[in-house]
């Protein structure tokens, strides 16, 4: 469906001028890199449609992104715009009628939500809409869908938002929090004087060097760089509009915190190395195969042998928010005034290389994890993938930039994504949460890995395509054990010592 194409205000509009969309934005309302972001959110309690009503009405259907038509102007070459307009809540808002009790509902909610993959959103009323299902799965007692076209923001902006129309489900009156960032810390911190600026200096040759390094390494992969064609990697020519299957496990996040704290690293560190242990399990028995035919025989190599190619190139897209989150109290005294706060798509890309192999040490997975993660914070990747293709988007309009865009992406395998949610539970519209599973599709790659914190859980969002990857439940199970070895790993090294003197850890 192509887009409303207007030439003077409607008389439901908003008496408001028209918002241009950011760059971002007009990327992803392109052909090429069509996105839309899919949160399902389980709930302890059967879910009130008349309340969820009442709630976005009063909250999240206030702000501008929400109450706004997508529109093109054909006098002005096309121009992309916002465009206020009222909001009815009764077509937003989607909940069929269904069995309470039916059989197989987990089949249900997860055939039901790849089918939204499947189909696009009305662009004659704002683009968001939300499902309510409520049939009991065994990880809720229901569960809503809320799907949203990503050109209404990035993923941190949504959740934040998302967060600033909730409430602590131990105190209604209260909003949720988040775990605060720590402050760098270690020797270099505490520098002064002469080795403070030998610090300074050399910490800025390394990101001028690192940098340099990573924009050729952009523009290899967008002229020929393609990583290894694996199991996991889809052919990019159909497969962003290919239905996705997206499902999710629920893991301790007190395990994950145990792993950071005895090997003195970050949250982040932890998750990327349980990425890269579950991809190389899943790999290395894809691999077996090759070699051994029956599934049985297929497990026991997978477990005892390594059948992993050598030198796989594995890498993925990482989207970097660069705008300063926005508070959710900001969000929230946003939509209860009507005020304007900065809002949209501020994000440039980093290319996260994946390493794919079974080493002796479990817990060198981490450890590589760490060096990838501290190597990349020191290069300004993001920023000039953002400026960059700013300028080519200036220069050579939206199509070839897209093209561009989608040239890179299609050349990696996945993509890699990490969301902060609040350290406890929540209540949406008085409905308490048991978990919240945030993805993104319609990038060309066959696999999107999230990880959303959720109070004391972590929870395991995948979205494949399942031409690519049929035996995509297989995949979790594989992360699912790469923690628990991990896990075990850790005991077994005697390094839990220093975790147990320590409590109350902090996400960082």
């Amino acid at each position: 469906m192509k887009p409303i194409t207007t030439k003077k205000m409607r008389d439901d509009d908003v008496g408001e001028d028209d918002e241009p969309l950011s760059p971002a934005a007009r990327l992803f309302q392109s052909s090429q890199l069509n996105c839309s972001i899919v949160i399902v959110l389980g709930s302890h309690t059967f879910i009130d449609v008349d309340a969820v009503k009442s709630g976005f009405l009063n909250s999240m259907a206030k702000h501008p992104r929400f109450s706004s038509l997508f529109v093109t102007d054909d006098k002005n070459g096309g121009k992309m715009s916002w465009r206020r307009t009222k909001v009815d809540i009764h077509k937003h808002v989607i909940a069929p009628e269904l069995d309470p009790s039916m059989e197989l509902a987990d089949s249900f909610v997860e055939d039901y939500v790849s089918n939204l993959t499947n189909t696009g959103l009305d662009l004659t009323k704002p683009l968001w809409e939300l499902h309510v299902l409520n049939v009991k799965t065994s990880d809720a007692n229901a569960t809503a869908v809320l799907k949203l076209h990503h050109s209404i923001g990035d993923g941190i902006s949504i959740m934040s938002l998302f967060l600033a129309s909730s409430r602590k489900a131990s105190d209604p009156e209260s909003m949720p929090s988040l775990p605060k960032k720590k402050r760098p810390g270690g020797f270099w911190s505490n520098c002064h004087g002469f080795w403070g600026v030998l610090f300074t200096v050399w910490t800025m040759i390394l990101m001028v060097f690192n940098t340099l390094v990573d924009v050729m390494n952009f523009a290899a992969t967008a002229l020929f760089l393609k990583d290894t064609d694996t199991p996991l990697k889809g052919s990019a020519e159909d497969i962003g509009l290919s239905r996705k299957r997206i499902v999710h496990r629920i893991v301790s996040l007190d395990d994950i915190k145990m792993v950071k704290s005895a090997m003195n690293t970050t949250i982040n560190d932890v998750l990327l190395g349980i990425t890269m242990a579950g991809l190389s399990r899943y790999l290395n028995g894809k691999y077996a195969t090759r070699s051994y035919q029956n599934e049985r025989d297929q497990d026991r190599a997978s477990k005892k042998g390594n059948h992993l190619p050598a030198n796989i190139r594995f890498r993925s897209t990482l989207l970097y928010n660069l705008r300063p989150s926005t508070g959710i109290e900001s969000l929230a005294e946003m939509m209860e005034k009507e005020s304007k706060v900065r809002w949209g798509n501020l994000i440039g890309y980093v290319l996260l290389p994946i390493t794919i192999a079974l080493p002796d040490d479990l817990l060198d997975y981490v450890r590589k994890a760490k060096a990838i993660v501290d190597r990349k914070k020191l290069s300004f990747e993001a920023l000039c993938s953002f400026s960059v293709g700013r300028v080519i988007l200036e220069l050579f309009g939206l199509k070839r930039t897209s093209y561009v865009m989608h040239k890179i992406i299609s050349n990696t395998t996945m993509s890699f994504s990490n969301v902060v949610g609040p350290q406890e539970e929540i209540s949406f519209y008085g409905h308490h949460l048991s978990y919240i599973a945030p993805s993104v599709y319609g990038q060309p790659q066959a696999l999107t890995v999230h990880w959303q914190s959720y109070a004391d859980k972590v929870i395991l969002v995948l979205a494949v395509d399942p031409d690519v990857i049929p035996d995509y439940n297989n995949l979790c199970t594989d992360f699912e054990a790469s923690l628990k070895l991990i896990k075990d790993a850790v005991i077994q090294s005697g390094a839990t010592v220093r975790v147990q003197a320590k409590t109350g850890h902090k996400q960082d």
